[in-house]
């Protein structure tokens, strides 16, 4: 980042826009020094930067917020105009580098080469014909000779005033005049078109003191007489009483020596010049550190909303680390809930194929073991049936007698085989039906115990979707309670940054009205001591009015004696010589008499030039108070406008961060509402799809089981009950 150069440091009015703005936000770069080339441009040749009769502190809001400043007078060329217009671009990326000014049109043009150094040596000139103005005025207080009447001294005062005044005149036309100090000192400005060529001085050119040159100064007529740092000449010719010529000392010689060595280095600065300078670097000084002051606090004040800004940048950051791990810990609770559902349920599924496993094995054992006690209880009853149906054979055989024994033993041996074969098929038959009605209730067990374990898995599918429904809307209502909490905390940090900005801005425009009530005191004490030093400096200047009405007083006395003589000659002449007593008579008295009315209208002369002088200093001295206060209401009017205009630009900002703030939070909550609702629609679909796709592969599973079992010939087991069959 670039900085303003130093010799405009402590003074606002060659500040580029930028580094004004620099004071709140952004940097800068090298353009800002050509913003103040086209300044010192406008100062040169208007004598005075822009802005330079006003306030500091307004100068600064002129600066920023106004257009660019432009030349007032239309005697400069187009060349210069566009010149400085191409250098005072308000816009930074506009404004032309120092390459492309060294292209311009008024930097290529032909010039004369010796145009600075005939100007430099012409101010020499005036500096040092001043210089030896003030030697003379010096020289006649010093050696001022007795017989000199006070009319030879005011006659010679105003000789040497107003060959001051021309040299003064001289210098302004030189562009040097601003060097004095005026009204608009205080503000903190450096002096204008002079001091500009004076920044190749040494800052001790307050110690440098304009020497003569040797053959003004030094002669063989002379006598050095030490006075301070000065050697004063005083010429022996014209002076009635010569005395005797004081030798100097060798600390003078070797003083004089030093200053005709130091004299080589030429200056264009007068010994009034320079102890002039020295009462302005005083003032300076103050200013320069009231603006630098008023520097450190905007970049103060900055450094705080910067601060305050990253510590709630730093705080956020950690709230929404905090929710983040929060939202991380709830889905790493969920996963691991979910896990411990899923072990849960499989564990529950395989005690359950366990316990179907054993109850069809106990289910199995029960059928055989009651189909082998059947099948026992059959044998028994068919072992008795065989009995009894033997014996009967046997009684009936034996109640026959005509039919022959080998025939009655094959016809019980026939009958025999008969009811063994009848048995055997019974037997075999009872032996189907107990398989049949094993497998057919084997099947349907196998049936029950498969829808038993559809409705385990239709109740845990319900219970995952339910637990994920559950810690979803846990989830959501985590989301929400962080949404206000981040909601909360950001309008709290607006809220706290924009208090701290109002805070910041009115101290600052407090700071500035305390500077400009300070400069307005400022203003009325230079005014004040100004009005001071006319009315001591008016008795000097009255006297010298009334010398001069004196003197002309004078002048028509001895017109009139003239006169006087001239007439009473011709009287003489003319009339004879007795009557010459009364016309001397006659003529002294009306000399007299007219010498009375011109010594009357000389005292009326000087009462009324006395009255007048104080009338119109009366007048002037209020007119430029009046005028002085107008310019510093007119200021502290500006001043409270713009302070009234930067709050309401603050506070509009202020408007817009909120209301940029609501949108925001408005259009997170929307997105997290859509969300929560988007999330809650995929959770339902997901939880009737897998309540379907478990339907129907059940539903399938069931089907098969169905199909295999009438392929099995088992027919319809869904109606199956357990009947105790006869399977005799």
């Amino acid at each position: 980042m670039a900085s303003p150069a130093n010799s405009f440091v402590g003074t606002p009015y060659w500040m580029a826009p930028e580094v004004i703005l620099a004071m709140d936000e952004g940097q800068y770069d090298g353009k800002v020094d050509i913003w103040s080339l086209g300044i010192t441009c406008i100062e040169l040749a208007e004598r005075k930067p822009p802005l330079f009769n006003m306030n500091a502190m307004s100068a600064l809001y002129h600066i920023a917020q106004n257009d660019s400043p432009t030349l007032q007078s239309n005697e400069w060329t187009d060349s210069f105009r566009r010149f400085v217009d191409y250098c005072l671009q308000k816009i930074p990326q506009e404004r032309p580098t120092s390459a492309e000014l060294l292209r311009h049109d008024f930097v290529r043009r032909d010039r004369p080469l010796r145009v600075l150094i005939d100007l430099i040596q012409r101010t020499k000139d005036a500096v040092r014909e001043l210089d030896n103005l003030q030697y003379r005025k010096m020289k006649k207080i010093l050696f001022q000779e007795t017989r000199n009447g006070p009319l030879n001294e005011s006659q010679e005062d105003e000789e040497d005033s107003e060959h001051g005044t021309n040299l003064i005149r001289e210098m302004d036309s030189l562009g040097s005049n601003h060097s004095i100090p005026s009204m608009s000192v205080s503000t903190g400005s450096q002096s204008s078109s002079v001091n500009s060529m004076q920044e190749v001085m040494d800052e001790s050119s307050c110690e440098l003191v304009m020497m003569h040159d040797d053959e003004n100064t030094i002669n063989s007529s002379s006598s050095v007489v030490p006075k301070k740092d000065h050697v004063f000449i005083r010429d022996e010719a014209g002076h009635g009483d010569p005395r005797p010529e004081p030798r100097p000392t060798q600390s003078v010689q070797s003083q004089a020596l030093h200053y005709r060595n130091r004299e080589r280095f030429a200056t264009i600065k007068s010994a009034s010049l320079v102890t002039r300078q020295i009462h302005e670097h005083e003032q300076e000084n103050e200013l320069r550190e009231q603006m630098s002051g008023y520097k450190r606090m905007r970049r103060q004040h900055q450094k705080q909303l910067i601060a305050l800004e990253n510590k709630l940048k730093a705080e956020m950051d950690e709230h929404r680390l905090k929710l983040q791990k929060e939202v991380e810990t709830h889905a790493n609770n969920s996963s691991i809930e979910l896990e411990k559902l899923a072990k849960k349920q499989v564990a529950i599924i395989e005690k359950e194929a366990k316990v179907a496993a054993a109850d069809e094995k106990k289910f199995q054992q029960q059928i055989l073991a009651q189909q082998k006690k059947d099948l026992t209880t059959f044998l028994e009853s068919q072992k008795k049936q065989y009995k009894i149906c033997k014996e009967k054979i046997k009684e009936e055989m034996n109640e026959d007698h005509s039919t022959p024994k080998k025939e009655k033993q094959e016809r019980i041996s026939k009958h025999k085989e008969n009811l063994q074969h009848t048995q055997a098929e019974e037997e075999a038959h009872l032996l189907t039906q107990q398989r049949l009605y094993y497998d057919k209730n084997c099947r349907f067990f196998k049936r029950k115990i498969m829808i038993k374990r559809h409705e385990v898995e239709q109740q845990n599918i319900r219970e995952e979707l339910n637990k994920k429904r559950t810690q979803k809307e846990m989830e959501h209502a985590m989301l929400i309670r962080h949404d206000e909490s981040t909601r909360e905390l950001e309008y709290r940090q607006l809220h706290t940054l924009q208090k701290l900005r109002m805070d910041l801005i009115r101290l600052q425009h407090q700071t500035e009205l305390e500077n400009q009530l300070e400069y307005n005191k400022r203003r009325e004490r230079e005014l004040h001591r100004k009005h001071v030093m006319e009315l001591r400096q008016q008795p000097k200047n009255l006297k010298a009015m009334e010398m001069q009405i004196k003197k002309q007083f004078q002048d028509t006395c001895k017109v009139q004696t003239k006169q006087y003589k001239a007439l009473k000659n011709h009287q003489l002449e003319v009339t004879p010589k007795n009557e010459h007593k009364t016309i001397l008579k006659t003529l002294k008295d009306e000399q007299t008499r007219k010498l009375a009315i011109l010594a009357e209208q000389y005292e009326q002369s000087i009462n009324e030039m006395m009255a007048s002088q104080a009338l119109r200093l009366d007048e002037a001295q209020e007119a430029e108070c009046q005028a002085l206060r107008l310019q510093l209401q007119q200021e502290m009017e500006l001043l409270n406008a713009y302070q009234s205009k930067i709050k309401m630009q603050t506070e509009a900002q202020h408007e817009r961060e909120l209301q940029k703030l609501e949108q925001r939070v408005s259009l997170r909550r929307a997105h997290l509402e859509q969300k929560i609702e988007e999330e809650l629609a995929a959770l339902q679909k997901e939880r009737s799809e897998r309540i379907k796709y478990l339907l129907e592969r059940q539903e399938r599973e069931i089907e098969t089981f169905d199909m295999e079992s009438l392929r099995m010939g088992f027919g319809n087991l869904v109606t199956l009950d357990f009947p105790k069959e006869d399977y005799r």
